[in-house]
């Protein structure tokens, strides 16, 4: 069994090649090759959460699941909203292949899914994207989005202005892009092409009416029934895909609320991003639609970025081999 630490998950996942891991593997479970089911959910206290997610790669012939912990108010501590660990199995004969880091591949991944939804659902010549959040996956969706459309102007807006400038300082010094810091929402986003919803609200903070005609949005900070980033408004004039139908009928409250409410109908739902990857459903049809892409996390997602880790690890010789 190989023992893969944060670090050496870093080194190997790249996000450029997770990008393309995230497309392969979506495109995957389009096709019926990849095996998804529901996260199972053990709440805690003070709205935390543990969550068991598994699958199986048909094709890659493996099994395996990510043990995650969810605890929002992490970030007010230095600490990571989301820790856990990947299981790899081989699905041959059950034998466990690897165990290694989940915090940076959730990190990491979780951006790579968004750039493929970008780069199949935004205008192409989109410039300004706009980051809602100041953390860790702020700084990957930046790295990512960067990979798949000519960015030149970033806008960030976070409850913390502290930090939103600290971020802009880092980022600025890492990447060739002027930064803004916006002390609104409103701001931020109003004359953004790509708008990436990045906290751990449990209300809306993203209105419909300040968001632009053509713009695209990565939903990604709220992934329980009961929390959504989105308003209803907004939900109801844009095109509304989702990286699994299952999942968002039970944990989607960006789509859960407005269906409640009757803002929209069960019909509301374009289709899965992997569906638009394979041409089964549409995607953006004019330049003047909103598109939005929910998030919420696939344990698909997580096995196929661990089983690319497991085999560069082996051919870089880094992990550590240990008997069971």
């Amino acid at each position: 069994m190989l023992v893969i630490n944060q670090k050496q998950v870093e080194d190997i996942l790249t996000m450029k090649a997770c990008i393309q891991v995230m497309e392969d593997v979506l495109k995957e479970l389009a096709a019926g090759e990849a095996i998804q089911h529901l996260r199972s959910v053990v709440p805690i206290e003070k709205n935390n959460l543990m969550g068991l997610m598994p699958g199986y790669l048909r094709k890659e012939e493996v099994i395996g699941a990510k043990v995650i912990t969810i605890y929002p108010e992490n970030h007010q501590h230095g600490q990571p909203s989301h820790q856990g660990v990947v299981l790899l199995n081989d699905a041959k004969d059950g034998s466990l292949k690897a165990v290694m880091d989940g915090t940076k591949i959730t990190a990491i991944r979780t951006a790579a899914v968004s750039a493929v939804a970008t780069k199949a659902l935004s205008k192409k010549d989109a410039e300004v994207l706009s980051l809602l959040g100041s953390g860790e996956q702020a700084r990957t969706h930046l790295e990512a989005i960067l990979l798949v459309r000519p960015i030149k102007l970033v806008n960030i807006w976070s409850r913390n202005m502290e930090k939103a400038k600290e971020w802009k300082a880092e980022m600025e010094q890492k990447y060739p892009v002027s930064i803004h810091v916006f002390e609104t929402v409103k701001g931020a986003v109003r004359e953004a092409d790509i708008i990436c919803t990045l906290t751990a609200s449990t209300e809306p903070i993203l209105c419909g009416e300040w968001v632009k005609e053509g713009a695209h949005i990565n939903a990604v900070g709220a992934c329980k029934a009961a929390d959504r980033e989105l308003d209803s408004e907004l939900v109801r004039k844009s095109l509304f895909y989702v990286d699994r139908v299952e999942s968002a009928l039970n944990e989607s409250g960006d789509y859960l609320f407005p269906l409640k409410k009757g803002v929209i109908d069960s019909n509301h739902i374009v289709g899965e991003i992997g569906e638009v990857l394979t041409k089964k459903v549409h995607g953006r049809q004019s330049n003047s639609e909103i598109t939005i892409f929910e998030s919420l996390g696939l344990a698909i997602e997580d096995l196929a970025a661990a089983n690319f880790i497991y085999h560069e690890g082996v051919k870089s010789k880094k992990g550590t081999f240990i008997s069971m």
